[in-house]
């Protein structure tokens, strides 16, 4: 079996950031759109981070955690990165 590429590993790390945020912001009762206001990232942006079809970038990862009241460190443990 071989093991994973590059670019898959790195598609399902960007898929489980997208998936901590999601999880973050609805624990939150948040919508989406509430989230991408308060971050300062566009809403379709947002979504695409959330489905992990963006690289989301540092600033943007600080952004969405003040936008959600945590470090950005703590969306990384829980996509257990």
């Amino acid at each position: 079996m071989k093991p994973p590429s590059a670019d898959q590993e790195f598609s399902s790390q960007l898929l489980a950031v997208g998936s901590a945020v999601r999880a973050m912001r609805k624990e939150r009762g948040m919508s989406q759109e509430e989230l991408a206001n308060v971050a300062k990232i566009d809403r379709s942006h947002m979504g695409k981070i959330e489905r992990g079809e963006r690289n989301v970038s540092f600033a943007n990862i600080v952004r969405i955690s003040i936008a959600l009241g945590c470090l950005p460190s703590t969306i990384l443990l829980r996509a257990r990165l």
